[in-house]
């Protein structure tokens, strides 16, 4: 079944009232202000443009940037229209010189008091307003670690809100309510079928990258979006720590002996575990890694990166994970 197909039998019956401009919404604790529908969007960020994408709005996109896969499948048309200005971080100027109406980003370190890309205030003084999902910023703080850390859990309607947000500033508001509906079928589906399993306490750890695979991995943390993945399935994370992404000890997690591991799967090359296949000689040559139950019964779980990230995908991500699950109970 098509994407579009779902959203129709997930669209509520009522049709929303147009968005009235000038549209104010309070973003992260920042007020922005949007006199019209905005042109010449550039989104920084994989999942902010995918939504926009799924949204109908690659029309009035001018440029992406920061990409950790490729694109989903059902958006490579809309995806084949739209200026890739970086596979990374772009810079301000870059962004900029496409007169955007609206930069929307998946993360606040890209725009935000310490934007790789530029601050808020920077885009303000251009009159462009710079939007930072709420799932990015919503019980975190993004000063602390290198990838933040959270001060409560990830909360899915997080991401809830920065769709209908988007929507909302799109004018898209019906295309913004059938995707979340759509998201959410698929979120109580899949979560009742892992109860199903009935599964005694069974862990995971979760490997997104190293810098070097001689150094500590970078692991999911007990608060983040992988941790809140793992909690609705029912299992246990076996790291513990507040950060999104923090840096733990293969023997630490070794100790732990996860039931599964899961590996993110990425397009980018920033470090050499950003490949799924060294992680995985990795994983079954190390001396301390190969012991370890997961790795023995090849219960490494694959997932795209971005469906580890506040996206679209994390619900791709919840199914494939369930799948990797079923020979648990063995």
């Amino acid at each position: 079944m098509t994407l579009t197909a779902l959203f129709a039998l997930a669209a509520p019956a009522a049709i929303a009232a147009p968005t009235e401009y000038p549209l104010i919404i309070d973003n992260c604790g920042h007020a922005l202000t949007f006199p019209a529908r905005p042109d010449n969007v550039v989104s920084v960020g994989q999942a902010t443009t995918e939504i926009l994408y799924a949204l109908g709005q690659a029309d009035r996109m001018a440029g992406t940037a920061l990409w950790f896969n490729a694109v989903l499948p059902q958006f490579e048309d809309e995806d084949a229209q739209v200026a890739r200005i970086s596979d990374d971080t772009p810079g301000f100027e870059a962004v900029v010189s496409r007169r955007p109406g609206f930069v929307p980003t998946m993360f606040e370190w890209m725009i935000g008091a310490q934007g790789a890309v530029g601050t808020r205030q920077q885009f303000a003084d251009l009159g462009i307003p710079a939007y930072v999902m709420p799932a990015d910023c919503v019980g975190k703080d993004n000063l602390v670690g290198a990838d933040g850390t959270r001060l409560a859990p990830f909360d899915i309607q997080t991401l809830w809100d920065s769709i209908d947000q988007m929507a909302q500033v799109m004018d898209a508001q019906d295309a913004g309510a059938a995707l979340i509906a759509d998201l959410k079928a698929r979120e109580t589906a899949v979560v009742a079928r892992a109860a199903a399993m009935d599964l005694p306490d069974a862990s995971a750890a979760v490997w997104f990258s190293s810098a070097d695979l001689q150094l500590d991995p970078y692991m999911a943390g007990a608060m983040g979006i992988p941790a809140w993945m793992l909690e609705r399935l029912g299992l246990r994370n076996v790291v513990t720590s507040d950060e999104e992404w923090p840096t733990v000890g293969w023997e630490t997690i070794a100790r732990a002996d996860p039931s599964v591991i899961v590996i993110a799967r990425m397009d980018r090359r920033r470090f050499p575990a950003d490949d799924v296949e060294e992680k995985l000689r990795f994983l079954k040559s190390d001396p301390v890694t190969r012991q370890m139950t997961a790795v023995r019964k090849d219960r490494i779980v694959i997932l795209d990166a971005e469906a580890m990230h506040a996206s679209i995908r994390v619900i791709d991500g919840l199914e494939a994970l369930a799948e990797g699950m079923d020979g648990l109970s063995e």
